[in-house]
């Protein structure tokens, strides 16, 4: 298992094996998590960083965040991860 892995959709570690997303052929994508990316497609149908960031304030709680904790965080990190950053 690569140390530091970062899903670069929604910024959560990677840290066992089973997070790590797939895809389409099975094959592991270590760029990804399996809540965000599986079986070689992303698992929302999101496709702007605004509705991603909005989407992701439901999990704060679980973060261990307030909601403006983690929309401070997402605006902060979400826009240097590969599935949002801008070409």
């Amino acid at each position: 298992m690569e140390q530091g892995l970062v899903c670069q959709s929604c910024s959560m570690p990677i840290d066992k094996e089973e997070l790590i997303g797939t895809n389409a052929d099975g094959s592991k994508n270590t760029d990804y998590c399996v809540y965000c990316f599986k079986d070689g497609k992303f698992t929302d149908s999101i496709s702007t960083l605004d509705e991603y960031i909005e989407y992701s304030l439901q999990f704060a709680e679980q973060a261990g965040m307030t909601k403006e904790e983690m929309k401070a965080h997402c605006q902060k990190v979400l826009p240097t991860l590969k599935r949002w950053k801008q070409n």
